[in-house]
C-alpha cells in the first residue's frame, strides 16, 4: 500500500485538494448555507412558530421568516444578529412549538433530549451524516425523518465568514434529523436537494 507522503517523496502528481481544514471555532459557532433550511421549509409542515436556540448570525430564523413561518430566535453568545437575544438553552424551560437548529455536534445528544423536553411539535438538527451509525441515543428518540442534504454543504467557522472568507469545498455530509413529538416506528430515509 502506498500511502500520500511516498507518492509526495517520489514525486508523483497529487490530486488538487478541494477542501478546506479550518481550526476549531469557539463555542462551535459553524455556519450553514442559507439552502439547508430554505430546503427543509419547503419539505416539512411546522405549525406554530420556530425557535432557533443557536441562531449564530441568523441563517434558519430568516429562512423562516421568508418561508411565511414565524420565528424566535437565541444564542449562548451574541453573534450579532438583530433579531435574536442572548440565553443558555440548558437553563431555559419556555416552551415551544417547535425547535429548529445547527447546534453543536459534540452535544447532539443534550441538545435533542433537552429540546424534546420544552417543545411540543418538532425538532430538527443538522447532525453529521457520518455520526448516525454511533448515535445510539437516538433509538430512544421520536426520530420521524432523515434528510440527506445533497450536495455537500460546506459549513465554515463564523469567524471565517465575518472576516469575508467564501464558504466552498466543505469535506463533511450533513442531514437534518427530524424529531416528532408522538412519533413511533422507523424514520423515513429521504434526500433533500439545494437545486429543486
Amino acid at each position: 500500500m502506498t500511502d500520500a507522503a511516498t507518492l509526495a517523496s517520489a514525486g508523483a502528481p497529487m490530486g488538487e485538494r478541494r477542501s478546506h481544514i479550518w481550526d476549531r471555532e469557539t463555542n462551535d459557532h459553524y455556519v450553514e448555507p442559507a439552502w439547508c433550511s430554505e430546503r427543509l421549509f419547503d419539505v416539512e409542515e411546522f405549525y406554530g412558530r420556530i425557535n432557533d436556540p443557536c441562531c449564530g448570525f441568523g441563517t434558519i430564523p430568516e429562512a423562516a421568516y421568508r418561508a411565511g413561518i414565524g420565528a424566535t430566535a437565541c444564542d449562548l453568545v451574541d453573534r450579532g444578529y438583530k433579531g435574536g437575544w442572548v440565553e443558555d438553552f440548558f437553563t431555559s424551560t419556555w416552551p415551544r412549538d417547535n425547535i429548529v437548529a445547527n447546534p453543536p455536534f459534540n452535544i447532539a445528544e443534550r441538545f435533542v433530549r433537552h429540546a424534546l423536553e420544552v417543545t411540543g411539535l418538532k425538532v430538527a438538527v443538522i447532525f453529521p451524516t457520518a455520526r448516525l451509525n454511533a448515535a445510539h441515543w437516538i433509538r430512544e428518540t421520536p426520530l420521524r425523518r432523515v434528510w440527506l442534504l445533497t450536495p455537500r454543504p460546506s459549513m465554515p467557522p463564523g469567524h471565517v465568514l465575518a472576516a469575508g472568507g467564501k464558504p466552498g469545498g466543505g469535506k463533511m455530509d450533513f442531514c437534518w434529523l427530524v424529531f416528532e413529538r408522538g412519533h413511533q416506528g422507523p424514520a423515513e430515509l429521504r434526500w433533500l436537494h439545494r437545486d429543486v
